[in-house]
Formats: C-alpha cells, structure tokens, sequence
C-alpha cells in the first residue's frame, strides 16, 4: 500500500503533457507567423514598397522569440528544468504585457487615424474622368476585387469611360445603363451598383479589427502559457522535494 502511494505522488506533475502540447502548437503557430512575415518582406522589397525598418525588425524579433521561448519551455519541461521555466515565465510575460499594453495604446491610431488617411488617398483620385496610370490601376484592382464602381456616387464617377472592371455579370448587384444615365457611356450595359469607397473602408477597418484582434488574442494565450509553466514549476518542485526526503530515508507516509 506504501508503495503504491509513492508511485501516485512521484508522478504527480499533470500539466506537463498539455504544457508541451499547448507549446507545440505556440511553436506551429509561429513558425506559420514568421514565414508570412517573411513573404510579406520579400513582397515589399520586390514591389519597392517602403516599410519602417523598426517595424519590420519588431515582428522578426517577437516572433523568433517567441519560438525559442517555446523550445526553452518544452525543455524544461521535459526534463524537469525550473530555471528553464523561469526563464520562459519571465519572457512569456514581458511578451505579453508588451503585446496587450501596445494593443491597447495603438488601436485608436490603427482604428481611426489610417482609416482616415486610406479614405484621403482615394478621395484624393477624384475626380475619376482623368487618374494617372498607377490611380486607375489601383482603383481597378479594388473594383474587380470588391464587385463595387467608381468611388462616391458608382459608375457616374467616371463619366463616359467606365472601364472594364466596373463590368457586373452578378444580378443582384448590377445596375443596366439606360437612356442618358451616363452621356456618352454604353447603352444596355450592367455595371455594379454599389460605389467602392464604403465597401472598402469598411474591409479596412475589418482588417484592422482582425489583426487586433489577433494580437490581443496572443497576449491572453501568453499569459494562460505563462500560468501553466508557473503551475507545472510547483508540481516540479514538490516532486523534486519528495524524492530527495523518499532518498534520505525519512519518508513518512501521507506527509505529501
């Protein structure tokens, strides 16, 4: 009976297996994050896009961290290594107080203030009649992909020359040019109905609400990691604890 009872006890670390499982799939999901970083800056230096060096060397840095900190937590856990735990306690919640306090502070800016500069950058285009070649590009690329015309008031923007990517071929969106809606512009012509700029402003500030979503998202994963590994240090410690009082010989039963 005795010695069944220290079997129970000395095995009694349960959040070891759903630690090392929670952080393989920490180590998945950035690993999966850090190669679409990677793609986005390659994307960028191909495209000759400018993007804030600070910025970019943030997100290498959080998430290649992030990855070790995994690796040092299963470690630890495996073999049944405190300081390696500690050490991932530690970065697990500088990690997510940064991430969350960060969230926080820049949602409004993220919100309002780049909505607000996207939405000047299109009106900017206005009036449609006469874009320079990389406006019209832009602006068709956003009307095939969003099934919209024009910006303020639909097709009417451009006048008489409505261009190709304004063509509707989905009923329920399509408006027929009759009459003299538009002079000099196709007559019998189904074009989409709905103007550009709500439906992408609206895309936008989903984007944004996704990606803060996210990072608010990993800041409360982190912390959960975070109590799991201070959890799984106590369990470690009072097995530790109670081999060496069972190797001193002065094991009394029931005193864990």
């Amino acid at each position: 009976m005795q010695k069944s009872s220290v079997v129970v006890v000395a095995d009694k670390t349960s959040l070891k297996r759903p630690f090392i499982f929670a952080n393989a799939v920490h180590m998945a999901l950035c690993f999966f994050m850090l190669r679409m970083t990677v793609i986005w800056h390659r994307d960028l230096i191909q495209t000759g896009k400018m993007v804030p060096s600070i910025s970019v060397a943030m997100m290498y840095v959080i998430e290649v961290g992030c990855l070790l900190l995994s690796v040092l937590g299963v470690f630890g856990a495996c073999k049944g290594k405190r300081w390696c735990l500690i050490l991932y306690a530690a970065g697990m919640a500088a990690a997510s107080q940064t991430i969350i306090i960060r969230t926080a502070l820049s949602y409004q800016d993220v919100y309002e203030k780049r909505v607000v500069r996207e939405e000047a950058k299109l009106l900017a285009m206005m009036p449609l009649t006469a874009p320079n070649k990389a406006n019209r590009t832009l602006l068709h690329n956003i009307q095939e992909e969003l099934e919209c015309c024009g910006l303020i008031e639909g097709y009417k923007d451009w006048g008489a020359s409505i261009p190709a990517s304004c063509n509707c071929h989905y009923p329920g969106k399509c408006v027929r040019l009759r009459g003299s809606a538009t002079i000099g512009a196709p007559k019998n012509q189904y074009v989409y109905r709905e103007p550009c700029l709500p439906i992408y402003l609206s895309e936008l500030k989903l984007a944004f609400s996704l990606v803060m979503a996210i990072q608010f998202g990993s800041g409360v994963f982190w912390i959960i990691l975070l109590a799991m590994s201070i959890k799984l240090m106590g369990q470690i410690k009072r097995k530790q604890e109670f081999i060496a009082l069972l190797q001193s010989n002065r094991y009394v039963p029931g005193a864990f």
